[in-house]
């Protein structure tokens, strides 16, 4: 089967999971998976930009992910750092706009100065948006929104879906279309709990620094072979 042109998925969510495993599979630090995996992630970005694929949300750093060794949050941190501050051009070449989804104020002050930073200086780009999901939980997304609403003075009987997603963190993300996740664990792990309602979702063994371009299109391959029907019949 080759890809219909016309039913590229317009959100594309990754759960980007495996780089210990493949890492301890070489008998190598877990930071040396890290560190492939983000290659990997940028092949990834790139093919979703070629294909016309209008956002994807990668899931970088979760809320649960500060209870790792400290050495491994540090060099995760610091990876994020480096690779925004480095990945301009990148991003240029490609069109590409930066999001952040997850709770900034959590963040070491010099991450939050690089998302900042990479979010202002490609907003004016008009191709593929890649929302980087650091220090990001669904149910954390969903009770800070909840606390903005109780702010805003909302009545019970006046809230919609619609104020609840505005005030989402990336209020204008639609929904998921196809949730990838690697590594061979058959969960969401809190991940775009919201969004993810009428999601296909796509499980492959292969782990995250393994993934590439052709198991990519595969999958998307594997999303237009099903029926969408959300609910009804």
């Amino acid at each position: 089967m080759s890809l219909n042109a016309a039913a590229i998925p317009t959100h594309i969510g990754i759960i980007m999971d495996g780089n210990g495993r493949w890492a301890k599979q070489r008998n190598l630090p877990r930071t040396s998976g890290h560190k492939e995996g983000l290659t990997v992630a940028k092949q990834i970005v790139k093919a979703a930009a070629e294909l016309g694929v209008k956002y994807v949300t990668l899931y970088t750093f979760s809320t649960e992910n500060w209870k790792r060794a400290q050495e491994e949050v540090g060099f995760l941190m610091n990876l994020i750092r480096g690779h925004l501050r480095a990945e301009f051009q990148f991003y240029k070449e490609n069109g590409i706009r930066i999001k952040h989804l997850g709770d900034m104020q959590g963040l070491p002050q010099d991450v939050q100065k690089e998302i900042l930073n990479a979010m202002e200086e490609t907003s004016s780009f008009t191709g593929l948006t890649v929302v980087l999901a650091i220090n990001y939980g669904g149910r954390d997304e969903l009770l800070r929104s909840a606390k903005k609403l109780i702010q805003s003075g909302i009545s019970a009987e006046a809230l919609t879906e619609a104020d609840i997603c505005a005030h989402f963190d990336v209020p204008e993300l639609p929904d998921v279309d196809l949730l990838i996740r690697t590594g061979g664990e058959l969960r969401l792990s809190n991940f775009l709990l919201w969004h993810a309602a009428y999601a296909e979702l796509l499980f492959t063994d292969t782990l995250w620094p393994d993934y590439n371009k052709e198991e990519f299109i595969k999958n998307i391959e594997e999303f237009q072979k099903r029926s969408r029907r959300f609910g009804g019949v």
